[in-house]
């Protein structure tokens, strides 16, 4: 029965309940990322004490139930009473929304620029919390509060202390609110690991109750050393930073805030990172930053390969992930006003921080270019290669997925391929054989309802070496995959959206590769595998590609004829002929009779298929290398050692 919408169905949430009942308004979520943003929170006031030059060290403890400690030695939160307020300071701070001491900062007062703001997040994940612990030391006192729930137990406790300033806060995130509260050590790794990044010298100590192991996080230099940590060896251009701070407004009717910003950034040849912090919060979106980054970077780069007739004739402009391809910026900026786009902090949104920013990157960067030519002319050629490699790649997109979209048309769009009856997937089998000759005895051969056959006309290109223009311009590699139907695996950074692999979409539940046992047919199996390993990799993974075994003797008796796949099958059938018999090398597959073929190759009771499967990712891709790659010394190597194995001797008797 459907209740009426009354006066009365109009409800407010109060104390606890603001927060407990819709976590998700103030952390993001109500699952793992929410909670993790609750301990930020928490961790964030400690950072805001030392950013005001309160405390060098901040510890960090991840106990084994997955409540959190954090000690700062900073001045200590006010906790007494208020006479301005008629209330206590714990009440105001732990039990109100919207309540704290960073609201004026624009006036040069404590905070000036702070992670929080909002008066948010120490209440609120007080709320969340199944208990919280609290010890304040400051003015001579230690201060001790204990909730439960959202609720205070037993008030104000007050004794005298004379040791250090700071606060300690234990609590355990509640799992009445948030569905997940088992955070993961990486998140204090990557958390604290920022926040160090962004606040020179400060100490970060955290200790794994868990593990019983201790971590120290702490860059002397702030970005400075971040960004000489992660460019490495790699990088294209020395490291550059620049800082500065301004004043300005959003609006021309806001008030003016102050606006700080350092930033260092570097080229590399094989590292690309783009990370925002402001006011210590690391942006994920990025946002005003970010734009002013984007913007700032394109039109400096792009003016320069202009202005030294470094485009070809007609040639398009460069794309910001031309560049993005190969930079490495970190952006540090601070402010005494923040638009966030929410509690989260993932992105902010100030008109003037993106304007000042824009304006400031862009003289900077025009005067970068001009005063340092030889690592201009090392930036301007990569972000060309990235270019022209990105717009070949999407040529090559293009051109594939013109060729392997779209149904199979069996008579005319793939070359003598001979389709099966059924178009049961779970079913279906596809053999790959050596040439026409192979072709014919498979197609005699073999169970037509379930059994199609797929030609290769000689050995297929090297695709372990061959660049993906060409590779695709194969036309025996792109009637292979269009058969198969799952599309392409591309590990690329400009191609990854090439006909995306859908291994639902695959037609076979055998992929079989059937070659002759000689050295020309091994190649071919070597190189249709590679073919596989470069192009569907998850095939092999999915256990879907087979290799079908052909005998190597025919041995006919009077009454039965044997085959012998090996010289110690060969050596057990013969002794137990009595009678007269025949030995005949196993001829070529096109030479078989079709009753051969379907009892030795075709047949699933009497057939042998060796499973291609990937035991050891590096091992494999070494092999591949050294069999079909460029490493010479190490081919030459493998046949000195193996090559004996492989030769063809033939006994005369």
């Amino acid at each position: 029965m459907r209740k009426d919408y009354t006066n009365e169905s109009i409800v407010s949430l109060k104390g606890a309940d603001r927060v407990r009942k819709r976590p998700s308004v103030i952390f993001g979520s109500d699952g793992i990322d929410g909670c993790q943003h609750s301990i930020f929170e928490i961790v964030s006031n400690s950072i805001d004490e030392a950013r005001e030059s309160y405390g060098k060290k901040i510890e960090v403890i991840r106990h084994a139930d997955f409540s959190v400690s954090v000690r700062d030695y900073g001045r200590g939160c006010p906790v007494d009473y208020n006479q301005k307020e008629q209330r206590y300071n714990w009440e105001l701070l732990f039990c109100e929304l919207y309540a704290g001491g960073k609201y004026a900062n624009d006036e040069n007062e404590n905070y000036s620029y702070s992670l929080g703001l909002n008066g948010l997040g120490l209440c609120s994940t007080q709320y969340s919390a199944e208990f919280m612990d609290v010890d304040v030391y400051r003015d001579g006192y230690r201060y001790t509060l204990h909730f439960e729930k959202g609720e205070n137990i037993g008030g104000l406790s007050k004794e005298q202390y004379n040791g250090h300033t700071g606060s300690l806060i234990t609590w355990r995130p509640d799992r009445e609110v948030f569905t997940n509260i088992a955070v993961p050590l990486d998140y204090y790794h990557v958390m604290l690991k920022r926040q160090a990044i962004v606040n020179a010298g400060l100490k970060f100590e955290l200790y794994d109750e868990e593990t019983d192991e201790n971590f120290t996080f702490c860059y002397e230099n702030g970005i400075k050393d971040y960004i000489q940590e992660i460019s490495g060896w790699s990088a294209l251009t020395e490291p550059c930073f620049f800082n500065y701070e301004t004043k300005g407004r959003d609006r021309e009717d806001k008030p003016e805030y102050k606006l700080k910003v350092e930033l260092a950034f570097c080229f590399s040849n094989d590292t690309n990172v783009l990370e925002y912090y402001h006011n210590g919060s690391f942006l994920e979106h990025g946002g005003s930053p970010d734009k002013a980054a984007r913007s700032a970077f394109l039109s400096a780069a792009d003016a320069y390969i202009k202005n030294n007739n470094l485009y070809k004739k007609d040639e398009k402009r460069l794309t910001f992930g031309d560049i993005e391809d190969c930079l490495v910026l970190i952006s540090n900026s601070f402010s005494t006003s923040t638009s966030y786009e929410n509690q989260t902090k993932k992105s902010i949104t100030n008109k003037f921080i993106q304007d000042s920013m824009t304006e400031f990157l862009k003289k900077q960067l025009s005067v970068y270019f001009v005063e340092n030519k030889v690592d201009a002319d090392k930036i301007a050629a990569q972000l060309l290669v990235n270019k022209r490699s990105r717009e070949s790649a999407e040529n090559t997109r293009v051109a594939i997925k013109k060729k392997l979209t779209g149904a199979i048309d069996i008579n005319s769009r793939v070359e003598k391929f001979v389709n099966c009856r059924t178009k049961d997937a779970q079913r279906r089998e596809l053999y790959i054989v050596e040439g026409d000759s192979a072709l014919g005895a498979c197609k005699l051969g073999r169970d037509a309802d379930f059994q199609a056959i797929m030609p290769v006309r000689g050995k297929i290109l090297n695709c372990l070496k061959a660049d993906y223009d060409r590779i695709f311009k194969s036309d025996i590699i792109t009637d292979l995959l269009r058969v198969l139907g799952c599309g392409v695996e591309i590990h690329h950074r400009h191609s990854r959206d090439i006909n995306g692999f859908d291994l639902s979409q695959l037609r076979w539940s055998k992929i079989i590769i059937c070659t002759d046992a000689d050295v020309d047919g091994f190649q071919i199996r070597a190189l249709i595998l590679t073919m596989f390993y470069r192009l569907v990799p998850a095939l092999i993974e999915a256990r879907k590609v087979f290799i079908a075994e052909s005998p190597l003797y025919e041995i006919s008796s009077a009454k039965k004829t044997y085959f012998a796949y090996n010289e110690r099958e060969k050596a057990r059938i013969l002794s137990r002929l009595t009678g007269k018999y025949i030995i005949q090398r196993s001829k070529g597959l096109g030479e078989n009779e079709p009753d051969m073929m379907w009892q030795t190759t075709m047949n699933p009771e009497t057939r042998r298929l060796v499973l291609v499967t990937p035991d050891d990712e590096n091992l494999t891709r070494e092999m591949f290398e050294i069999l079909l790659g460029n490493n010479l010394r190490g081919r030459k190597d493998f046949i000195e050692q193996h090559g004996q194995r492989y030769i063809d001797v033939t006994e005369v008797v």
